[in-house]
């Protein structure tokens, strides 16, 4: 199974160095195609919207995740278990759902502020609603995993509830907050379906720019688009895991009394 999921993807890398344009013909290696997509203005504007949204979302959604998240830790019983599950449709909500209902809540809002229209903004919103679930799963183990008497220890000791948050809860959380944000950087950056319903003419990402790309047939700076994406998912999932196996790792090399 994992060769037939990365075998496809092994040979568009290839491909993205063919100096032919033909896909059934090898005609020697380039990197003529690499260098025509860094040349190509579309592109350069949608790499730009890509990054940016990207990464003003997961920083938005990195904030208000992880103040929810310490707010759903204090709540207990069915609000608590109600919260969760609102707190989970994003994540196991279909992709096209959660894109066209954004799209129409967009449209309806526009009725009654003229002027606006789908465009980066839009796209930003939604890339921040449906990450802001992931930051918060990230962060809530670790919340379940800290010890609550250092917290109330702080306060006795004279710290404010702030200075007790920031210099105790924040350090024991924050591998799960940088996990989330890596997470949430992630699926923005790939996302296309609700990228998609939510934007408007002349704002695409990298996912919406290959899907236009393709309707008009394989074009050899698609395969080096699509590889330089992977490369940089992989590289940012391999630090998601890096993250949180080394925080693991030290945990488990500390004493029973220090932990």
């Amino acid at each position: 199974m994992l060769l037939f999921m990365y075998a496809p993807i092994a040979i568009l890398i290839i491909y993205s160095f063919n100096a032919s344009k033909s896909r059934a013909v090898w005609a020697g290696f380039t990197l003529d195609w690499y260098v025509a997509l860094f040349k190509d203005p579309d592109i350069a504007r949608a790499l730009y919207n890509t990054l940016t949204i990207a990464f003003f979302s997961s920083v938005i959604a990195t904030v208000i995740g992880t103040t929810a998240a310490v707010g759903i830790d204090a709540m207990r019983g069915f609000r608590k278990t109600a919260i969760m599950g609102i707190t989970n449709i994003p994540v196991v909500n279909p992709d096209i759902v959660t894109g066209v209902s954004l799209m129409i809540l967009y449209i309806a809002i526009f009725r009654f502020i003229p002027g606006l229209k789908l465009g980066y903004g839009t796209m930003l919103l939604s890339h921040v609603a449906f990450n802001t679930s992931y930051i918060i799963l990230s962060v809530l183990p670790k919340l379940r995993q800290m010890d609550k008497n250092l917290y109330e220890a702080a306060l006795d000791l004279g710290a404010t509830p702030a200075a007790g948050f920031f210099k105790v809860i924040l350090p024991e959380i924050l591998p799960g907050i940088i996990t989330g944000a890596l997470l949430a950087f992630t699926m923005s950056l790939d996302d296309f379906v609700v990228s998609f319903f939510t934007t408007g003419s002349g704002v695409s990402n990298l996912s919406i720019l290959i899907y236009s790309m393709a309707r008009r047939g394989i074009n050899p700076k698609i395969n080096a688009l699509s590889t330089l994406m992977f490369i940089a998912v992989l590289l940012l999932l391999y630090l998601v895991n890096l993250t949180d196996s080394t925080k693991r790792n030290n945990t488990q090399g500390l004493p029973a009394f220090s932990r």
